[in-house]
C-alpha cells in the first residue's frame, strides 16, 4: 500500500530543540582575515616532527586508515602509562563526548553538567533526546556539591570540562574524587581534559588513576590544542574494557586518517614540543591576565585560567561587546559568550607575544576611553 503524504519528513522533537555549535570566528563581518584569538588553537603551530609524519602519512591515499589505530593507541599508552587496549578514538574528543551519550542515556534520561561548561554537552545530550540539566557554578567553576544535588534516578551521564572551558576554571583532585564517590555506580562520569596539558604535573585531577580502576569513569583528550592538530580533528579517551567496548560499537569507523594517526604519534612523543608550548602559554596568559587586571578601576577583571585562553570580564563603561567589536575592527577574533549567559565576558585565546601586547594595548586604550 503506498503512504502519501504532503508534508516532508521531520525531525524529532528534540532534535529541533538543538542551538547549533557557533564556531570561533576566523573573519570579520565584512568576510575580511582576522588573527584567530577565538578557538584555542596554538599559536605556535604544529611541532616539525608531527608535520614531517604527516606529509609522509599522506603519501597513500587509496587505502583505508587502520580501524583500530592501534599504533596510536601505543604511543598514547607509553607517553601516559596506560593500557592502550583500554584506549579509545575519534574525530576530536567532540565525538567521544556524543557517543558517551549515545551510548548511555536517551529519552526520559538526564545528563548533568556545570553552568558555563562546555557547549557541547547540551548538544550531546538533546541529540539523544535526554534532558539537560544545569548545575548551578560556583565562582564559574564546579561545585561539586551543587552538581551532586541534582542527581536523580533519572541520570546517566555527567560531564565535567577540566579545565573547564570558557572559564578556565579547575577542580582539584580532591574534588575530582569527592565527586566520583558521590555518584551511583550507574552514572558515567565523563572528565573532559582537553586542556590537561597546560597544567603543571602536580596539578592534574587524578582522573586517569581513577579511570584505571572505577568501571564508571571516561576521561577524553584531544590533540587539537597544545599539540596544534585541530586539523585534523583527533581525540581520544581512556575508561573500562566495558566502557570502551560500549563507545567502540557506535563510533564512526576509520574516523582517524592514516595521516592524522602519523602526526598524532610523533606529536604525543615530541615532549619538547609539549613543553615549549605549555612554558609560552604560561608566560604570555599570566601576563595577559595582569595587565587587564589591572583595568579593575575600569570595571575588568579576570577568571584565574589554567587553559590556553582567558576570560576578561566587562563589568563597566566597557562593555564585552564594545570590546569584542573594537578588537574585531583592529584585527582580532576573541569569543564573545552570550549565547553561553556572559554577556560580560570575552574568551581570548593566548597568542604571540606581538599579539597579546597589541591586544593588551587595545583593551586599555578602549577602557579608558569609554
Amino acid at each position: 500500500m503506498t503512504r502519501i503524504t504532503s508534508s516532508a519528513p521531520a525531525p524529532k522533537s528534540w532534535i529541533s530543540a538543538i542551538a547549533p555549535y557557533v564556531p570561533g570566528k576566523a573573519t570579520s563581518a565584512d568576510g575580511k582575515p582576522v588573527i584567530k584569538l577565538s578557538a584555542n588553537e596554538n599559536p605556535l603551530g604544529t611541532s616539525p616532527a608531527a608535520h614531517a609524519a604527516f606529509a609522509q602519512g599522506s603519501v597513500d591515499l587509496a587505502s583505508y586508515p587502520d580501524p583500530s589505530a592501534a599504533k596510536l593507541r601505543e604511543a598514547i599508552g607509553k607517553v601516559h602509562g596506560l593500557d592502550p587496549a583500554r584506549i579509545i578514538y575519534g574525530t576530536g574528543s567532540d565525538e567521544l563526548l556524543h557517543i558517551a551519550a549515545s551510548a548511555y542515556a536517551g529519552p526520559g534520561d538526564e545528563i548533568i553538567y556545570v553552568r558555563y561548561g562546555f557547549a557541547v554537552y547540551e548538544i550531546a545530550a538533546r541529540r539523544v533526546g535526554a534532558v539537560p540539566v544545569v548545575a548551578p557554578d560556583k565562582d564559574y567553576g564546579t561545585d561539586v556539591d551543587a552538581l551532586l544535588a541534582c542527581v536523580t534516578d533519572k541520570t546517566r551521564v555527567v560531564f565535567l570540562a577540566n579545565p573547564n572551558n570558557p572559564t578556565g576554571t579547575m577542580t582539584p583532585r580532591s574534588e575530582i574524587a569527592r565527586l566520583h564517590a558521590g555518584l551511583p555506580s550507574d552514572v558515567l562520569l565523563v572528565i573532559d581534559q582537553a586542556y590537561a596539558e597546560y597544567l603543571s604535573p602536580e596539578d592534574d585531577d587524578g582522573a586517569l588513576e581513577l579511570a584505571e580502576t572505577a568501571p564508571n569513569i571516561l576521561v577524553t583528550r584531544t590533540f587539537s590544542k597544545i599539540y596544534g592538530l585541530a586539523a585534523e580533528r583527533i581525540g581520544w579517551g581512556y575508561a573500562s574494557a566495558e566502557i570502551v567496548d560500549a563507545l567502540h560499537r557506535i563510533r564512526a569507523p576509520f574516523n582517524i586518517t592514516t595521516a592524522g594517526q602519523s602526526a598524532a604519534i610523533a606529536a604525543a612523543e615530541d615532549r619538547e614540543w609539549v613543553e615549549q608550548s605549555r612554558a609560552h602559554n604560561r608566560q604570555w596568559r599570566d601576563w595577559l591576565s595582569a595587565e587587564i587586571s589591572a583595568l579593575g578601576n575600569h570595571g575588568l577583571s579576570v577568571v584565574p585560567s589554567n587553559t590556553n585562553f582567558i576570560l576578561a570580564l566587562f563589568d563597566g563603561a566597557l562593555t564585552a561587546e564594545a570590546a569584542f567589536n573594537g578588537l574585531m575592527q583592529a584585527g582580532y577574533a576573541t569569543r564573545w559568550l552570550p549565547g553561553q549567559g556572559l554577556p560580560n565576558a570575552l574568551r581570548i585565546t593566548i597568542g604571540t607575544e606581538a599579539q597579546m601586547r597589541d591586544v593588551a594595548s587595545i583593551i586599555r586604550d578602549m577602557a579608558q576611553s569609554a
